[in-house]
């Protein structure tokens, strides 16, 4: 029996909650849930794990380097890819693992996300 039922959420530091929170709903069009004075969370689609944003008071304004990033399914990684560029987000090329089709891009603070395909 594991001495965890699941996955709350996924929480990246940024530096500034109003204008993230903007970038990821008009971006990947994810929807603010609930406003806190420090930290935002937004519902992913249909997904039971939100993604919570919180102000980094440390580092603020520094590109972000942590090893841990969240992956968001989408069905057609081509399109999804392009529309980020559309909308200027810095994008990898798209990689094929020979089971995963993904790109990482990033985003205002310079923390790493990825969006995965597979059938």
């Amino acid at each position: 029996m594991a001495i965890v039922e699941r996955i709350d959420t996924i929480c990246l530091k940024v530096a500034d909650i109003e204008q993230s929170s903007r970038w990821y709903q008009n971006v990947l069009g994810f929807k603010e849930a609930f406003r806190g004075e420090d930290h935002c969370i937004l519902n992913i689609g249909d997904s039971a794990v939100p993604l919570t944003i919180e102000k980094d008071k440390e580092q603020a304004g520094e590109p972000r380097q942590s090893q841990v990033y969240p992956i968001f399914y989408t069905k057609d990684i081509e399109k999804t890819c392009r529309q980020l560029q559309k909308q200027e987000v810095k994008t990898g090329e798209i990689q094929y693992d020979g089971v995963n089709k993904f790109v990482d891009f990033f985003d205002l603070d310079g923390n790493r996300l990825q969006a995965c395909f597979w059938e």
